[in-house]
């Protein structure tokens, strides 16, 4: 199955962002540090490389990723030109006020203008720009939530007489190159629910975590995980959790089962677990080039160009 999620109030925002990144000094990203690259939005590149603007790439919710997978995405990142990488939490008022002084190195044009420096917060819908832009302002300006997709218009603000900061939706990407990317931003919940399907996303979150951290599914859920799959894991959990069908004589409830790994995963219940690393990242893409696959679009739940209900975040 290929995941594709491209809300229709994206393609003005990314045109909106285009604009606005002319009058940019520094590109603000904001990551989930659980899976950076996954949700590192290509087009965002694309466009500050053309504008040719600095990056400062905030990785958040670090208190969900693993702190040593953490470590080799920053050094990752901090050896490409125009970038400065760091790992914070954007509702840490005193992670969230050093953002301002990472920001004035990447462009010392500016110092000598005396003119405002010139912010753009930039990232996929989820990830906590909008947590982020109230707290570097000390003030709830952006809307904030649980879901991708509520800031849908680009919003200007003042920090102080030296610094302007704009905030943008969330944006996607119109095709996601490769079907892992999907599955893991549907994990980490960057995509709206109107474009999966629990079971198959859980159980691509349960193969990943057999391969990376089969020790935490055992302490969370009390089973062995010895010669299981994605598809077993799901089982047993919902064996462990009585997750049964009505009327069904005991047949397991699995959609139940894949909601309860999906969200005890995404509120870090399994502990600090990321889902990719810049060594299984060039695997993936290595795998792509070598054995091409032709994607199937699975056929989705609701219109995936649909605008995401108002209480939506990003």
């Amino acid at each position: 199955m290929a995941i594709q999620w491209f809300p229709g109030h994206m393609t003005s925002a990314r045109r909106k962002a285009s604009e606005t990144m002319e009058f940019t000094d520094v590109i603000i990203e904001v990551l989930d540090a659980r899976a950076p690259e996954a949700s590192c939005n290509p087009m965002i590149k694309e466009l500050r490389e053309h504008r040719q603007r600095p990056c400062l790439k905030i990785l958040n919710k670090i208190d969900l990723a693993d702190p040593a997978i953490t470590q080799q995405w920053l050094d990752f990142y901090n050896a490409q030109p125009g970038v400065k990488a760091v790992a914070l939490s954007c509702k840490s008022a005193t992670d969230a006020a050093k953002v301002p002084k990472l920001c004035h190195p990447l462009a010392p044009h500016r110092d000598s203008t005396h003119k405002p420096l010139r912010l753009m917060i930039m990232g996929i819908p989820n990830v906590g720009k909008s947590t982020l832009m109230n707290m570097l302002l000390k003030r709830r300006v952006a809307a904030v939530g649980d879901e991708p997709a509520v800031t849908k218009s680009q919003q200007s603000h003042k920090i102080n007489d030296h610094m302007t900061l704009t905030d943008s939706p969330g944006l996607m990407w119109p095709k996601i190159e490769h079907d892992a990317d999907g599955f893991i931003l549907a994990a980490i919940h960057a995509i709206g629910r109107n474009a999966v399907i629990e079971e198959e996303i859980a159980e691509h979150l349960a193969n990943n975590l057999l391969a990376r951290y089969p020790d935490r599914l055992t302490e969370r859920f009390g089973f062995d995980t010895n010669g299981m799959d994605g598809v077993s894991v799901i089982e047993a959990v919902a064996k462990k959790r009585g997750c049964l069908l009505k009327g069904r004589g005991g047949e397991l409830d699995l959609e139940k089962a894949s909601i309860i790994l999906l969200t005890e995963y995404r509120a870090g219940k399994l502990g600090r677990i990321s889902l990719e690393s810049p060594a299984s990242r060039a695997a993936m893409i290595q795998d792509a080039i070598d054995n091409p696959v032709k994607p199937r679009i699975h056929s989705l739940r609701g219109d995936p160009t649909e605008t995401m209900a108002d209480h939506e975040n990003t």
